[in-house]
């Protein structure tokens, strides 16, 4: 079996704020609905959830409202549903890395709410929905100065047995048809590449974190034949855009312009890419989703 882009009408979300996008109903600056202090809801309150539009990390559109062209109101009105439980600053799991903070949903807590509040409340057909993982960007950030760390190839095997444990619980409520998106290279971010040491860390961490998820997808599809399981290689393209960045139509890769208009910049802040880069982002994954037909 092979996904059929087109024929996808439900797209579902999990990571952190790369992929969150605010709901009339989430937490402001973090999420679409809820919170870890405010964890249920009921049908109706996520049925009546709007996305508001433009408040993302990029203070923009993200990736996932251009690729599934719903950017605002009520995702059952969209063509392409974005149901987006992303939070922002998670890491994969609170027991493995310490939250951002008390209200922080991470990746593992974000597919249990799903199940236990959202599953049975909107659709998901199988062959009609896709299901979008990003996660990592602060798992390996948030590790770079963590010395409670002793074997990062290990700590990274136990960060997948979190991570697949949830993608598991999520193909046994019936979410079939899987995109991972690998960790970009956030050694080259503002936050990063002006401190060679650190740089040099956070990309060592980066390659290993995305091995490890390279595997870990290929053991899972192996585990359960029916799934569809594609990697898009988000640390290639962008690696790619920052080496040729007037070809993307970019002047500045190594600074952010945390303003209202970023014409040229690449990055929003020090952590996070402008608009540009998420429009961009969409339509490269919009081709590799439509050559995996």
């Amino acid at each position: 079996m092979k996904l059929d882009w087109d024929a996808i009408k439900y797209v579902y979300a999990f990571g952190d704020s790369y992929t969150f996008v605010q709901g009339t109903a989430g937490h402001a600056n973090y999420s679409f609905i809820g919170d870890a202090l405010n964890y249920s809801f009921s049908s109706e309150e996520l049925l009546s959830n709007e996305i508001v539009p433009k408040n993302t990390s990029s203070e923009g559109s993200n990736w996932l409202e251009f690729l599934t062209g719903c950017f605002s109101g009520s995702p059952a009105t969209c063509d392409k549903q974005l149901w987006d439980f992303a939070f922002a600053g998670s890491d994969i799991d609170g027991n493995l890395l310490p939250l951002h903070h008390d209200f922080t949903v991470p990746l593992v807590d974000q597919v249990n709410q799903w199940v236990l509040y959202a599953s049975e409340a909107i659709p998901h057909p199988l062959r009609e929905t896709l299901t979008a993982w990003w996660i990592g960007i602060n798992d390996t950030g948030d590790t770079v100065d963590n010395h409670t760390i002793t074997d990062i190839n290990a700590f990274w095997e136990a960060e997948m047995s979190s991570y697949f444990g949830a993608v598991q619980s999520a193909y046994d409520n019936g979410l079939k048809q899987h995109l991972f998106i690998n960790v970009p290279p956030e050694e080259r971010s503002p936050a990063a590449n002006t401190n060679t040491t650190k740089a040099g860390i956070l990309k060592s961490h980066v390659d290993g974190y995305n091995a490890a998820l390279k595997n870990h997808v290929q053991l899972f599809t192996r585990q359960n034949q029916d799934a569809i399981a594609l990697i898009f290689d988000a640390n290639t393209w962008f690696n790619s855009v920052l080496d040729y960045p007037a070809t993307y139509g970019f002047d500045d890769v190594t600074d952010y312009c945390t303003c209202a208009d970023p014409a040229g910049y690449f990055w929003y802040n020090t952590g996070h890419p402008t608009e540009r880069v998420h429009r961009l982002l969409a339509e490269a994954i919009n081709k590799g989703l439509r050559s995996a037909r």
